[in-house]
């Protein structure tokens, strides 16, 4: 029988947009997400020398701009020079960084956007005022982060929103013990005022794993799935969101049998 995505209630993220396909990032990879129907979208965003938060993964604007450019050294204007598209083929050529502004008007009704700090928590006033000014719903969005502070701080001013924490999952060569562990996420979690958590689909991540989380009440998400097979899994371990570089591809695998 077919494992349908919608019956299971699995949000399948856009990372960086249809990254796949389109340079990440940009609004075309952002619209060619919505234009798939895709469920939800992520982001990545900097804050620039002069408090204007730019969409972009990288805290340079090398790898996709071409240029040694350090984001938080540079004006938004400076860094909207530079073509972020040419580089993952010439059909791309003329994208530019997004402003947030212009990446939260995107977002249709029904859908959802997911914002990654990646700068600190000096970048959180340009933030709710960009979400204040986006005209939707805090439904339609949720805050993710690294840095413990910039989620306290977001649950602070922006409490009607929802806010993953995000980990990585390392294991120490040595003992071959994974870390952190889902109680030290919880833990952490609960402590900084986090809706959520968002680790990479690691060996660690098990069904016991995502239950221990979502009976914390916690949304519980997984980076970055490119694989139908283990993306399958992630689904049969109950977990809430998965997030993919191809994920009007993945949502169409695990809608098949």
């Amino acid at each position: 029988m077919a494992m349908g995505v919608s019956a299971l209630a699995v949000e399948i993220v856009a990372h960086r947009g249809e990254s796949f396909e389109a340079p990440e990032n940009t609004l075309a990879a952002i619209e060619l997400a919505w234009k798939l129907d895709d469920d939800a979208v992520e982001i990545d965003c900097h804050l620039t020398a002069d408090g204007k938060l730019i969409v972009c993964h990288d805290s340079t604007a090398e790898r996709t701009g071409g240029e040694k450019l350090v984001l938080r050294q540079c004006t938004a204007q400076r860094l909207r020079q530079l073509d972020v598209g040419r580089w993952k083929g010439e059909k791309w050529a003329g994208q530019r960084m997004p402003l947030i502004e212009e990446a939260l008007a995107t977002v249709p009704a029904g859908k959802r956007m997911l914002i990654e700090m990646k700068c600190g928590v000096e970048g959180v006033p340009a933030l709710v005022e960009a979400l204040n000014s986006s005209g939707k719903p805090a439904q339609q969005f949720m805050i993710v982060s690294f840095h413990r502070d910039v989620i306290a701080e977001v649950a602070r001013r922006l409490p009607a929103y929802r806010t993953l924490l995000i980990s990585d999952l390392k294991q120490d060569k040595q003992t071959g013990a994974w870390s952190p562990t889902v109680e030290q996420l919880i833990a952490d979690a609960r402590r900084i005022g986090a809706t959520g958590i968002s680790v990479a689909a690691r060996p660690p991540v098990d069904r016991d794993f995502v239950r221990k989380a979502k009976e914390a009440k916690l949304e519980f998400h997984v980076w970055t799935i490119d694989d139908p097979a283990l993306a399958r899994r992630m689904v049969e371990y109950g977990v809430d969101g998965i997030t993919t570089n191809r994920a009007a591809w993945i949502k169409e695998q695990l809608s098949s049998r």
